[in-house]
């Protein structure tokens, strides 16, 4: 096995950890081609990510957050790809989030941008997104948004992904229970007043305390 073939194995298991599994052959195989050094790192409150270019005999440099969800680390790291193949294409002659880089990042996003890589409401705002793409995917609000659903750590959900009869909290401290579906609205009845509310299947709702431990809930 050459050193190329070894390169790509090596980088495909350690990118198992933090992508989705039908992205890894190709990021696997761009880490070689665009020969870059790779490094997780830890949070960092400014930024998901950065590009360092070339210096003192160093390859280039990407970092990523090691603790975003896999889908916002895709469009991270594919984002700072992009400066490096801009950098390739006109060194430090263009403006870092110009059309030169926007042009990029749409071609690299390209093979990605589908259903059988994101969920429907990532891909849906992703589209949006990938008009205009901005210096960073948290500049799109909708986009930020439902990819903060996918953090591990996230006790929000869409209102349409959790089970009629669970009870959850909205809007800070209202409680509702999930009823059921009225043609394409949800119908939900508040735990205090009885009344009942009609919710579009996207809201985002917090699950309530005693409900959190159910078998019946899981996050597709």
């Amino acid at each position: 096995m050459d050193l190329r073939a070894q390169q790509y194995l090596r980088n495909s298991e350690i990118l198992k950890k933090y992508l989705p599994s039908n992205t890894v052959p190709k990021i696997a195989e761009w880490v070689v081609e665009f020969n870059f050094k790779l490094k997780i790192t830890k949070e960092r409150s400014t930024k998901l990510g950065d590009y360092t270019s070339p210096r003192n005999g160093m390859n280039h440099v990407i970092t990523i957050n090691h603790n975003l969800n896999c889908y916002a680390f895709l469009i991270t790291l594919v984002h700072e790809i992009a400066h490096l193949k801009t950098y390739n294409e006109y060194l430090n002659k263009v403006a870092p989030h110009g059309h030169e880089w926007k042009s990029n990042f749409k071609i690299l996003m390209a093979p990605f941008l589908t259903t059988d890589v994101f969920p429907l409401e990532i891909y849906s705002a992703l589209r949006n997104y990938m008009f205009n793409p901005a210096a960073s995917s948290c500049t799109d609000t909708r986009l930020y948004r439902v990819l903060k659903l996918h953090d591990k750590e996230s006790d929000t959900v869409f209102i349409d992904r959790i089970p009629f009869g669970t009870t959850f909290i909205y809007n800070t401290s209202r409680v509702f229970i999930k009823e059921s579906k009225n043609r394409k609205l949800i119908k939900c009845k508040e735990i205090t007043t009885g009344k009942i509310y009609l919710f579009h299947p996207m809201a985002e709702v917090k699950l309530f305390e005693s409900s959190k431990d159910t078998n019946s809930f899981q996050l597709v």
